[in-house]
């Protein structure tokens, strides 16, 4: 192993034939670890340049409580669900005596990479994450948890990784909002999601597709989009507005995209919700800002935030397991306002 490669606990683990407990507690001077064991890892460590996350265990272990600061990663700030669940985790935080460091990944998976490393530098206690959309390897994620720094993903989780999660029902809320949408006589209806890398793009299509199967109704891949942005909406709804068979309704991944949809029908000359009906997806302020006022599912960021930090300041005071795996769902709500009949 290089000097320049940075070794995980795992690593240390491994290379003695011991649990990562066992390396833990030799690097905290544990008197369970006989002497010769505690100082051939500490050597080893050292020589190797690792240094253990100490605020993590000294937050688990001591009275004496240093800097208490939880490491935030999401996707994009200017996003509305996002900056409720900020404001969720920081309410959480600050009630328990917590400070958050938060960055962006701007959706880059090698930014995402490089800011896991500064938190990991920086010695944060916890880190809560919303991965980006092309994130498809996990290691700067396992380097964290490996080395004894707990995650919690929240929204868009990592299936790659065993950690605990605070998601909404995406599939439940979907599928409530697809059977609203027939039950107001809606047959034909499209969907515009985002890839199927991300486990939320999944259980969201997953509820739509069910919704129609449900009521015995087609499933045309021919209105199905990857689709997740306004200006992308704007650009290809036209093309399915003047087909033939064009979709009497669009069930949308979020509110923005919606938007798009709803700004292209009335610029085509059609009646929302008359010819047209669309449903979002998060409840944002901009779905009272557009008229007619968007129909949508409304996620609870807030809610969101505060379980997420509740998940990880419980492992990092010692109140939960730092191995227990926890899932928790936060119930979706369908708000129904004007582009729906």
């Amino acid at each position: 192993m290089t000097d320049n490669i940075q070794i995980t606990m795992k690593d240390i683990a491994e290379e003695f034939g011991v649990s990562v407990a066992t390396v833990s507690r030799a690097l905290s001077n544990n008197p369970r670890i006989s002497k010769e064991r505690r100082e051939a890892i500490q050597a080893y460590a050292k020589e190797h340049n690792f240094f253990p996350n100490v605020i993590g265990e000294q937050l688990r272990h001591s009275r004496v409580k240093p800097i208490k600061l939880i490491g935030v990663i999401i996707p994009q700030l200017p996003h509305y669900y996002f900056s409720t669940i900020l404001s969720g985790i920081e309410e959480e935080a600050f009630g328990r005596g917590y400070q958050m460091v938060v960055a962006q990944s701007n959706e880059q998976f090698e930014r995402e990479a490089k800011i896991c490393e500064a938190f990991y530098k920086n010695k944060v206690c916890g880190v809560i994450v919303s991965q980006a959309k092309n994130t498809v390897e996990y290691d700067h994620f396992r380097k964290l948890i490996d080395n004894g720094i707990p995650i919690v993903f929240y929204d868009r989780i990592c299936t790659g990784v065993n950690a605990s999660l605070v998601v909404v029902d995406d599939y439940m809320g979907a599928f409530n909002a697809v059977s609203h949408l027939i039950e107001t006589g809606c047959k034909h209806i499209a969907y515009y999601g985002s890839p199927f890398t991300l486990e939320i793009s999944k259980n969201r299509f997953n509820g739509y597709k069910d919704a129609l199967l449900h009521n015995k109704l087609e499933v045309d891949e021919h209105i199905m989009r990857f689709c997740d942005n306004r200006s992308d909406a704007e650009l290809i709804t036209p093309e399915l507005l003047q087909a033939e068979n064009r979709p009497d309704a669009f069930f949308c991944v979020n509110d923005d995209t919606a938007i798009g949809v709803l700004y292209t029908v009335k610029r085509l000359g059609l009646r929302v919700p008359e010819d047209v009906s669309i449903c979002g997806f998060t409840n944002g302020e901009r779905a009272i800002a557009c008229d007619p006022m968007l129909t949508t599912v409304e996620q609870r960021g807030k809610r969101v935030g505060e379980e997420a930090a509740n998940i990880l300041i419980n492992k990092v005071e010692g109140m939960s397991p730092m191995e227990k795996i926890e899932k928790r769902v936060v119930r979706t709500k369908l708000i129904i306002r004007g582009t729906t009949r």
